[in-house]
């Protein structure tokens, strides 16, 4: 009964743990899934994006970032700032408005909700009777105005949401200034605009969508002007001195509007269709922008030919003679224009259009030549190809980090050298203690590098695979290159593009050395490219080398996707990494694992066949391992045919329980009577149903059978310099586990440096263990005398870690889905193991050796496994003794993309997709945490409405 009893409680272990371990989500990096809304504070310079889920994120300079979410989940339609206030209005598709406000808190300021209000109708009238349509905060910071479908607009202050009844401005009210033939003919629908008069805000524009415009008097409650359009409103913009006002429509077109004391019902000074005369579709915003040398910049959203370009997502910029349409490859949900604030400023003088589209948020440029795209510092389009794996590397030398600048900078000559426009607040955040990198590999062959050293995730630099092979598309190709005369004047923008030109290009494992520069990237047609860093241009031939995987065996037959084609002769590449050598597996089956040791300049490769050693130095195989079991015949298809085996494999277990189940009646029925037989049939079920519900919890580990599909998949590779052979000579090894949990370990013979050229790598195989539970193997780690895991290639040479001890015996880590087990070397006898099965049928799906620092001290750290489990959760467990330290729930355990897209960093942080364009990072230590700390100017009103200036703090997590 002792192994039952629970252990003593330690109390100075549970302090160091507290001062050691703390779970926080701390940032989200990328672009927001499915965003709804935008909305723009010239008074605070702040952004803000809603989305479909009901999140509303704020942005200003790099690093000032705020988050909040509406407890309904509903749709955020549409965003309003309140003029010279740090408060904004959502309105919600479920007609709900919400007051949100940036306050103080504990010394630091946070996006709280104030207020909600939905507006309600008399008793028996119709939903359409209070559908908000269009908001307008007036400038008096002390109301809002609401269109509705009806037409009428309700007024209701604020901060408390309370409707001022006697101030609503009711459609009969508008039609009694309207000529008789006019009103006869239409009613006014419902409200399309409301815009506060520019220079008199006790004046308001009010477009309905039949076309009616009037200008109202808040003071008198009554039509000043009124003007009569032919064409459905879609919206409304005053020029800057209330002189004029433009007015677009669903044709198509946009008319520009006087407004005068003498004429009330004044005739328009122009009506235009920019790309008619073919019929058109709507623009649906308008901007006139007026500047110094008098022409002004005219932009409008749609307005293309409905028969050859209604498809097109497009936003036009025209200024005297120059006129682009931006074309986009996503929906444009709004934009905006950035220009003067300044009351007193008698021009516009417009520097930026801020575009909100699906996928992606695009700046241009207005004050340089030919408009080009502002490089975002954030909100980047992570997605835009596919997101396949991730691969963090901490704490990057100096001089590699600016080679990597250097060569990203080269990509960027095409992008403005504008600073960030949107550039409210100030970020307060310590510099972060250590350079970062993200990379992710994406659908389209190429690797992205990421600064994640801070708040903000930032694109340095872009690697495209691509150019080694041959594929349909031209990498030479120009999307944007447009002949004189073509009109429209479309210009691709963004870098959004989810179509790939083939999908085996995908990236699937990278693997990048810090120290030598080396990098590996293995693909989805079973090709691993090897690179190393140039600082300039280069052409060259790129090396060839093929891995047969099955080592000819008899019997098997591929029956996936062919390999990449390569390309011929010398292939030019930017400055950057240059692949010199490709390595093909054969089968062209993806790439399931890979390992580099730069120092010994070896990569390995796995697959679900095999794995093998490539020496890249000599540019020669050393060896390759078949680890096809006889009945993996699931591994010899493509993932084209799998889905097939799928169904066939489960139409046989189906078969097999029902033949099971009958031969068992048929055997119980042979000396009894139908009663009995029922009888036992339904104790049967009862008993297996019981099983299955139980399972879950009281699951154990058990053996699994060798004929299972899928046990040659390579699933980890590892090289360690150890006891391998006996306990008095170390040499380097290469251990490989697989889904069959069996752990191959090859002796390898690595020439000294002087002869390394003209020996060749040797390996030979000297171990292999084969679990007794048969689980996936997806860790190996080796730890030294001091039960320290090995240090990196080359980490002891750059002085950044101290020599592995070579006196004590060495200890081997192996880590199934279901279990650590820590064996003795050379002897690889069982030490010590944990099972993890015990604890709710929880599997290992993630696991990393971290390094978790005192918050309290800087002498104390140590090294501790991070484990994400199948259910979500993630586990501290510590080295040696495979004690659980503590558990923590991070990821639902529905989300199956999130949990297989997470990667840990090496000092205790982690990242995850929440959505295929947003990383989650979260930090599991109390010393590592990335989060936004910012300051906002906020004013503050007093009684006399003169406004004050103060700051706050921000530490939004």
């Amino acid at each position: 009964m002792r192994r039952f009893l629970r252990p003593g409680h330690d109390p100075v272990r549970e302090r160091l743990k507290r001062d050691l371990f703390q779970f926080n989500k701390t940032v989200e990096h990328g672009f927001p899934h499915q965003p709804s809304a935008l909305g723009y504070s010239p008074f605070l310079h702040l952004m803000a994006i809603g989305t479909r889920s009901g999140a509303i994120k704020l942005y200003g300079a790099p690093g000032v970032e705020f988050m909040g979410l509406h407890e309904e989940n509903n749709t955020v339609m549409q965003i309003h700032f309140i003029p010279g206030q740090c408060q904004l209005v959502t309105l919600l598709d479920d007609n709900s408005l919400h007051l949100w406000s940036l306050k103080q808190h504990s010394g630091a300021s946070e996006l709280r909700e104030e207020h909600r209000f939905t507006l309600k109708g008399p008793p028996g009238s119709p939903p359409s009777a209070t559908q908000i349509t269009a908001v307008l905060p007036h400038s008096s910071r002390e109301v809002l105005y609401l269109g509705t479908e009806s037409g009428n607009i309700f007024v209701v202050e604020l901060p408390s949401f309370r409707v001022l009844e006697d101030r609503t401005i009711t459609s009969e009210a508008v039609l009694q200034r309207v000529p008789e033939d006019y009103c006869n003919r239409r009613s006014c629908e419902l409200v399309e605009a409301l815009r506060e008069h520019p220079k008199n805000p006790d004046q308001i524009l009010i477009g309905y969508s039949r076309g009616l415009i009037v200008l109202w008097d808040l003071q008198n409650n009554k039509v000043t002007h009124h003007f009569l359009s032919s064409q459905q409103l879609e919206n409304l913009y005053w020029q800057r001195d209330g002189s004029k006002f433009i007015s677009c429509h669903y044709d198509g077109s946009y008319t520009q509007w006087p407004v005068s004391s003498e004429n009330r019902q004044p005739e328009p000074l122009e009506n235009r269709v920019p790309y008619g005369p073919f019929p058109c579709k709507a623009i649906s915003k308008i901007y006139w922008q007026t500047t110094k040398n008098g022409l002004p910049y005219i932009i409008f959203q749609g307005g293309m030919p409905r028969a050859s370009y209604g498809d097109r997502h497009s936003i036009s910029v025209v200024h005297g003679s120059q006129q682009t349409a931006f074309d986009f490859t996503s929906r444009v949900i709004d934009f905006f224009i950035i220009f003067s604030s300044e009351p007193t400023a008698e021009f516009d003088d417009p520097s930026a259009m801020v575009v909100l589209a699906e996928e992606e948020l695009v700046v241009i440029d207005l004050k340089s030549a030919g408009w080009p795209a502002v490089h975002p510092p954030y909100l980047a389009s992570l997605h835009c190809s596919a997101i396949t794996c991730s691969h963090h590397v901490s704490n990057i030398p100096l001089k590699l980090w600016e080679r990597i600048i250097s060569a990203g900078s080269k990509q960027n000559v095409h992008y403005s050298n504008m600073p960030w426009p949107i550039d409210g607040g100030t970020s307060i955040a310590p510099d972060p203690p250590q350079r970062d990198l993200l990379l992710t590999g994406h659908e389209d062959g190429t690797v992205r590098f990421w600064d994640a050293s801070g708040v903000c995730l930032h694109l340095l630099y872009k690697l495209s695979t691509v150019r080694v092979f041959l594929t349909d598309a031209d990498p030479n190709d120009n999307m944007n290159t447009l002949g004189e005369d073509e009109w429209p004047p479309l210009r691709k923008v963004g870098t959004f593009d989810p179509y790939s030109d083939d999908p085996r290009l995908g990236i699937q494992k990278i693997y990048l050395c810090k120290y030598s520069g080396y990098l590996a990237v293995a693909g989805t047609a079973g090709q691993v490219l090897v690179m190393e860093l140039n600082d300039e241009d280069a052409e060259h031939v790129v090396d060839h080398a093929e891995a047969d995987l099955l080592q000819d065996q008899e019997g098997y037959r591929w029956k996936g996707h062919e390999k990449l084609k390569t390309r011929d002769g010398p292939v030019r590449f930017e400055a950057g990494f240059q692949p010199f050598v490709l390595v093909q597996c054969q089968p062209p089956a993806v790439v399931t694992s890979l390992a580099l040791h730069s120092e010994w300049k070896l990569v390995a490769f796995g697959t679900s066949h095999g794995f093998g050693l490539f020496d890249h130095q000599q540019k020669r195989l050393v060896f390759v391992k078949c680890t096809l079991h006889p009945s993996d015949q699931l591994a010899l298809e493509g993932p084209l045919s799998r889905v097939k085996s799928l169904k066939k494999s489960l139409r046989q277990s189906f078969r097999r329980i029902r033949r099971s189940r009958v031969s068992s009646r048929k055997r119980r029925g042979g000396g009894g009577n139908a009663s009995e037989v029922q009888e036992a049939n339904a104790k049967f079920d009862q008993d297996t149903l019981q099983e299955m519900e139980l399972a879950p919890v009281q699951r154990k580990i058990e053996a699994r059978s060798a004929e299972d599909s899928f046990t040659g998949f390579v699933r980890t590779l590892y090289f360690a310099d150890t006891f391998l052979r006996d306990s008095s000579r170390h040499c380097p090894s290469l251990w490989a586990g697989t889904n069959g949990g069996t752990v191959y370990a090859f002796c390898l013979r690595v020439p000294p440096a002087e002869r390394r050229m003209d020996e060749p790598v040797r390996a030979e195989q000297a171990k292999e263990i084969q679990l007794m539970h048969r689980a996936p193997v997806v860790g190996i780690l080796v730890l030294d005398g001091r039960s320290t895991p090995l240090p990196e290639p080359l980490e002891v040479a750059h002085d950044l870690s101290k020599s592995p001890d070579m006196q004590g015996s060495h200890q081997l880590l192996v880590v199934s889905e279901e279990q650590f087990k820590v064996f003795t070397l050379p002897k690889v006898s069982s030490k010590l193991k944990l099972k993890l099965t015990a604890l709710e049928g929880c599997r290992v799906r993630k696991v990393t050796v971290a390094n978790f620092g005192s918050c309290k001290t800087d002498d104390y750290s140590e090294n501790d496994l991070a484990v994400l489990t199948n259910l979500g959760d993630i586990q501290i467990i510590s080295l040696p003794f495979l004690k659980l330290q503590i558990r923590y729930p991070c990821i639902r355990k529905e989300d199956v993309s999130g949990i297989a897209s997470c990667v840990f960093t090496k000092y205790g942080q982690g990242f995850y997709l929440i959505s295929p364009s947003e990383f989650e990072r979260f930090s599991l230590s109390t010393k590592w945490l990335v989060e936004p700390r910012c300051v906002v100017d906020t004013p503050e009103v007093s009684s006399n409405n003169h406004v004050h200036r103060s700051g706050m703090e921000n530490a939004a997590r």
